[in-house]
């Protein structure tokens, strides 16, 4: 039988000088700042609950 597919070869971080098309992230200012936004409100998704948790589980 012969694939049907071809290899794929992606990578997890394409660097800036890197021709390539197959890549997941890209190291440049946009990504950094995408991702510190999503850890913060992940941080402050993860003090919400607690806080709530802390409130409402008194009586």
């Amino acid at each position: 039988m012969s694939k049907k597919q071809g290899e794929e070869n992606t990578e997890f971080v394409k660097e800036e000088a890197t021709q390539t098309r197959k890549y997941i992230f890209q190291k440049n200012s946009i990504t950094k700042i995408a991702t510190i936004i999503v850890v913060a409100f992940l941080v402050l998704l993860l003090i919400g609950l607690y806080v709530s948790g802390v409130f409402l589980d008194t009586p």
